[in-house]
């Protein structure tokens, strides 16, 4: 392979790993100022805090102000290629949160399902292992914010906390699953 040839592949990478990040992190950060702002047709923190309590995050405001702060800030992150591991770990841990909500109403989008959440969680996870690429801040600051041993220790992190709050979510909506019963007679 030439010089040339093997810029050139570089250069295309880059720019996919750019397109990729713009994307996907665009759409989370869009997500993540509904949350937080009510923008663009979003709740806020009060409308999305009532939601996050009623599928079982609690408290309702506090989920809201971490998931918000996660798509929000892991978006905009990723979308500038600036600390892409945390990033990508913190949007990836929001987006495993939404696919729990999602996942009883099965795989699909159009169905309630969790096909969305579970594309972008990916997304932004394959962000985080890839990296950024030289078209980002990382790159511009000597990655000194993406250090090798950053992915391991931030998705490790995520993980850590994800699957707490996912399981105490659970955990509440089963047991206020147990306490509804079906009327014995119909009236």
């Amino acid at each position: 392979m030439t010089c040339d040839e093997r810029r050139n592949r570089y250069d295309r990478r880059d720019l996919g790993l750019l397109l990729l990040r713009l994307g996907t992190g665009g759409v989370l950060a869009a997500h993540g100022a509904q949350k937080l702002f009510g923008w663009f047709g979003g709740h806020g923190l009060e409308g999305t805090g009532a939601f996050m309590e009623s599928v079982g995050f609690a408290p309702g405001k506090a989920s809201a102000t971490a998931s918000g702060l996660a798509e929000a800030g892991g978006g905009a992150l990723l979308a500038l290629g600036l600390a892409t591991p945390a990033a990508g770990a913190a949007a990836a841990g929001a987006m495993v949160g939404a696919t729990a909500v999602h996942a009883p109403n099965g795989f699909f989008n159009t169905g309630g399902g969790y096909e969305y959440a579970a594309t972008l969680g990916l997304a932004a996870a394959g962000l985080a292992v890839t990296g950024p690429g030289r078209l980002s801040l990382d790159h511009a600051l000597d990655h000194v914010l993406d250090r090798g041993w950053m992915v391991p220790a931030a998705l490790a992190g995520t993980a850590a906390v994800t699957a707490v709050v996912v399981g105490a979510r659970n955990r509440r909506v089963r047991e206020r699953q147990q306490g509804k019963q079906d009327a014995l007679f119909e009236e």
